[in-house]
């Protein structure tokens, strides 16, 4: 065989080996492709939950929701102020508390009542949420809830020698609650709120109330996270008189129960009570020690 034949061979041999391989590489990619879209058609868009873990950060709802069929059992203490001193036991020696129940009709409808000892208030809700916050092909950044309440005074009358109504005694509340959880340990929220009182005590003062509130979650261990929420009255309350409310504590998750330890200038624990009838002042350490209780319960059916 001259050296040109064999030349020639071996060069065919070569350019198909490498042929060989340029085909394996094709396959495999081809095979890798195909991977990943079977992958990327079987991800799906979900909802991102837990942003919070109650349906209140602490006084104020939060974008979370119960579930279908789920009864939350709320208890909610107040102590005195801490700064009334050893004589007092640090507050220890007051309380005031509100006793709530919780449903969830859906997902993403909550109602709810309460009575609580300060003003000797009834209180409802209904709690809806349009849109929440999803991940995912397609997915909504944030958390849209509607809340509108109620509360009624059960209180004798301070003045009986005028008319009086039913009516006077009731105050409503609407609520815009934007939220999102921006990573498994950090979560905010911003609130505006609108709170009509049919009723005020003085002539000077305005019945409609606006605030805005700030709730945020920040997640400390496996079990314990930072909470704080605080809401800004913006119109229809003396500044001089009333204070924003402020408070933060600590959520403690043990199995079935979600345990808030907190200390709040406030002392009413819905929202009409502690928006527009706070008084203490951080300032001149007029802080409340409380915590807040909550015990789920499944008790219907859960889909």
């Amino acid at each position: 065989m001259c050296l040109s034949k064999i030349k020639s061979w071996n060069i065919q041999k070569l350019v198909a080996g490498l042929l060989l391989v340029i085909v394996s590489q094709i396959g495999y990619a081809q095979g890798d492709l195909l991977s990943l879209v079977e992958k990327n058609d079987t991800i799906k868009r979900e909802r991102v939950t837990n942003a919070f873990k109650s349906s209140r950060v602490i006084n104020g709802h939060s974008i979370e929701f119960l579930g279908k069929g789920v009864l939350d059992v709320r208890i909610l203490h107040r102590f005195g102020e801490v700064s009334s001193g050893i004589s007092n036991l640090f507050g220890l020696d007051q309380a005031s508390m509100r006793f709530g129940l919780d449903y969830g009709i859906s997902n993403n409808l909550t109602v709810g009542v309460g009575r609580s000892n300060v003003g000797k208030e009834l209180d409802g809700f209904i709690k809806f949420r349009p849109v929440a916050q999803t991940k995912g092909p397609g997915s909504f950044p944030f958390s849209i809830v509607l809340v509108s309440g109620i509360t009624l005074g059960t209180q004798p009358w301070t003045d009986t020698t005028r008319k009086n109504y039913f009516t006077s005694r009731m105050d409503f509340y609407n609520e815009l609650i934007i939220g999102r959880k921006f990573s498994d340990r950090f979560s905010l929220q911003l609130a505006p709120i609108f709170i009509h009182r049919n009723l005020v005590q003085l002539a000077s003062e305005e019945n409609d109330v606006y605030a805005l509130g700030i709730g945020t979650r920040f997640k400390l261990w496996k079990r314990i996270a930072f909470v704080a929420d605080y809401h800004y009255i913006a119109k229809g309350l003396d500044k001089k008189i009333y204070k924003d409310p402020l408070s933060v504590g600590f959520d403690i998750e043990t199995g079935g129960h979600v345990f808030q330890l907190h200390f709040s200038n406030s002392t009413g624990m819905n929202e009409k009570a502690f928006i527009t009838n706070t008084t203490g002042d951080w300032g001149k350490g007029e802080v409340r020690f409380g915590f807040n209780l909550s015990r789920v319960f499944t008790v219907g059916r859960h889909h």
